[in-house]
């Protein structure tokens, strides 16, 4: 990295960031949420069987984000996004809106977002607040039932990935911030950076993870205390 007046920084997130924020997690110890296996309500298949428990699943999780606020670690991240002096770039794997409504603008959701909803007759993706019903027609084709939740589903290709690669590739300081180190690509991304020029590969988590050896630097703890220390660090910092 030396000789760089202007070091480029992506951060990857995941549901360590939105925690402590109160939005449950998929991923606890037994892989359930809401009663459900992730198998039964995040996969195509589970659409076609069973649309109305699907529907409902995620009407819950669109509606609970009304009752949660962005916390420190997101508010630190947009501090982080409009002053750090190179490239950024913000890749969650988080389908909640809590980094937008703290102030994030460069920030790219790689399994779709709560509220919107993609029509698969015409394509179209829509913003949406409200329950979404099997019944309910397309704004944009008035076909009935034809509406899902604009969420990347397993067996389905995360959004972005080309411009997530080419931010690898280019990549001096890489964040990854609250994840499982389970999920691919996702998971996959520290060695993609490593693969390139990036010196600093920074995992911060509550506890380890199965990828945190592949990792230069480790910091143990909630989000919403190491990651606005982080951000301290990495501002005042002269690369």
């Amino acid at each position: 990295m030396a000789g760089l007046t202007h070091p480029s920084l992506v951060v990857l997130s995941g549901a360590g960031l939105s925690a402590e924020s109160g939005v449950a997690t998929f991923r606890g110890s037994d892989g359930l949420w809401e009663g459900h296996r992730i198998e039964d309500v995040a996969t195509p298949e589970a659409f076609k069987k069973q649309p109305e428990i699907v529907q409902r699943f995620y009407n819950l999780r669109r509606a609970g984000l009304k009752t949660v606020e962005p916390n420190a670690a997101h508010q630190a991240l947009v501090k982080l996004e409009r002053e750090w002096p190179g490239p950024f770039l913000h890749i969650t794997q988080n389908v909640d809106d809590l980094n937008e409504r703290a102030g994030a603008t460069k920030l790219l959701h790689m399994h779709g977002e709560l509220k919107k909803v993609r029509c698969v007759w015409c394509r179209s993706v829509l913003p949406w607040e409200t329950d979404l019903e099997t019944s309910t027609p397309c704004p944009e084709c008035a076909k009935p039932g034809k509406l899902r939740p604009d969420i990347v589903w397993f067996g389905e290709m995360p959004y972005y990935i080309d411009e997530i690669m080419r931010a690898l590739e280019t990549v001096d300081v890489f964040l990854c911030i609250g994840t499982s180190g389970l999920v691919y690509p996702a998971a996959g991304f520290v060695r993609l950076a490593a693969e390139h020029r990036c010196a600093r590969l920074i995992e911060v988590n509550l506890e380890a993870t199965g990828i945190s050896g592949q990792f230069t630097e480790q910091r143990l703890g909630p989000a919403t205390v190491e990651v606005p220390r982080l951000v301290q660090d990495l501002l005042a910092a002269e690369f």
